[in-house]
């Protein structure tokens, strides 16, 4: 049952409330709306209320805006279809005479068509769906945060130290450091550590450890910056897995969630770090792994996946290897107040955006595999992930993907929002409209580029279960 459950909820959620966002914005600028559905297919309840008729449909997975535009038969299989040709006719139940069409025969008033619009609405109406995606991810990591409160990393322990060529100072700093003061101020964790490092301005940063003061001179010219300082420092995490992927190098080599490392490669291993050391560096290569299971120390052998990745901090794309394990959660949580959440919400969501923004600028100059995209499968299976986990991680993946759906609908094909706004900028600065036949051109050559990374990442997503059932039957 959950396996159809939860990929209606994070589906359904994040596409519903995009499509509400353009049906809000439309009736506040006027444009005709006959029909917002929830959901795909034939209806199971439908209601008129004033000019809108509100439909259940039997694929309750998002649903469309019915709006009135000069060019709906070019955009019928986007948005549901022409009004002209679903005219309820006189004999018809619900037909109403005294309604606009598609529910009587009063034509559609000049001023209420899409096209009638200034730009300004116009680009309202676009841009509200993807408004909408951005603020469910807000208020339901607002609601995380305050629900749940804020995640604690309760460790001073330096795990790794990624040097910047730009802070050769840092090198000072050694895994196994406990720091325990930041520019003179004490710290209690690691999210402390982070902040002030963060906060510090121009000048000298000063890491005190257990060991003596480090100093990296921050901010100037051909200075790294006190967010690289911090983004260069990892803590410490125990050798224990967490999770492993679907159809990962681990699950093909036999690991399994809750496995403690005790050696890659035969050289001992303590920290998480260390097993990065030993995996990175080692695509394509049969690594033997021993892990303590239940009490009992097994051996398995671990061949690393190429991936492509941009080393942090050469900043050069390179190939290393993965294993598709995550650490396990150490961390605890704290009580947070309305206000910390609220500010915690907003920069979840910003980050959760320019990681985004980051794969796609990835995918288009090569730096990011294509292979790594997933379609509907992986969310499927990731939504069904979520909803075993708790509350908590369905809701985040919610909040995530609504970041994604509000990103990539802002790229320029056609077909999506980006696209449409685009359209119609250029429209205006043409000063006249395009003709039918270069919309359908232009609309045609968007649903192909959508079709081409469905056809993509679906094949990914399949490609990635058959390595995941071969690795179950065979080992």
């Amino acid at each position: 049952m959950l396996a159809y459950v939860a990929p209606i909820i994070v589906f359904g959620l994040v596409i519903f409330v995009h499509e509400l966002g353009h049906f809000i914005a439309a009736k506040l600028v006027g444009v005709y709306a006959p029909r917002f559905s929830i959901g795909f297919g034939p209806a199971l309840l439908r209601k008129r209320h004033g000019e809108t008729e509100y439909v259940l449909a039997a694929l309750p997975l998002g649903g469309y805006v019915r709006m009135a535009s000069r060019h709906d038969a070019e955009a019928a299989f986007i948005e549901g279809g022409g009004e002209e040709s679903g005219a309820l006719k006189p004999e018809d139940p619900g037909y109403d005479p005294e309604a606009m069409i598609p529910f009587g025969p009063k034509p559609v008033p000049e001023s209420r068509w899409f096209e009638s619009k200034n730009l300004a609405s116009r680009l309202f109406i676009m841009i509200a769906g993807v408004v909408m995606n951005i603020l469910l991810a807000f208020v339901v990591l607002t609601s995380l945060g305050m629900k749940y409160g804020e995640v604690v990393i309760g460790t001073r322990v330096v795990g790794a130290v990624h040097v910047p060529a730009n802070a050769p100072a840092l090198a000072t700093l050694q895994p196994g450091d406990s720091i325990a003061a930041v520019n003179g101020a004490a710290v209690r964790n690691w999210n402390d550590v982070r902040d002030r490092i963060d906060g510090a301005g121009v000048g000298n940063l000063h890491i005190t450890t257990n060991r003596g003061t480090i100093t990296v001179p921050v901010g100037g010219t051909g200075q790294p910056s006190a967010a690289e300082v911090g983004a260069a420092i990892d803590f410490y995490m125990p050798a224990v897995i967490g999770d492993v992927l679907p159809g990962s190098a681990a699950v093909r080599g036999g690991l399994r969630a809750g496995d403690s490392l005790v050696t890659i490669d035969h050289q001992l291993v303590t920290s998480w770090a260390q097993l990065q050391q030993r995996v990175t560096p080692s695509a394509g290569k049969p690594l033997p792994f021993e892990v303590r299971r239940r009490g009992r120390v097994l051996a398995f052998t671990v061949t690393p996946e190429a991936t492509a990745q941009k080393d942090p901090v050469t900043k050069v794309m390179g190939t290393v290897g993965k294993i598709g394990a995550t650490p396990a959660d150490f961390t605890s949580r704290q009580p947070m107040a309305a206000g910390a959440a609220i500010r915690e919400g907003a920069r979840q969501t910003w980050l959760t955006g320019t990681k985004v923004i980051d794969v796609v600028h990835g995918l288009i100059t090569r730096e990011v595999s294509v292979r790594q995209l997933g379609g509907p499968i992986a969310i499927t299976r990731a939504s069904v992930a979520a909803a075993q986990s708790g509350f908590e991680s369905l809701f985040l993946l919610i909040a995530i993907l609504s970041v994604n759906v509000a990103v990539l609908n802002l790229l320029p094909i056609p077909i999506l929002d980006g696209g449409q706004i685009l359209i119609n900028v250029a429209e205006s600065a043409k000063g006249s409209p395009f003709s039918s036949r270069t919309r359908e051109y232009i609309l045609r050559f968007g649903l192909g580029a959508i079709l081409l990374i469905f056809a993509m990442s679906t094949f990914n997503d399949v490609a990635s279960g058959v390595k995941d059932i071969v690795a179950r039957l065979f080992g």
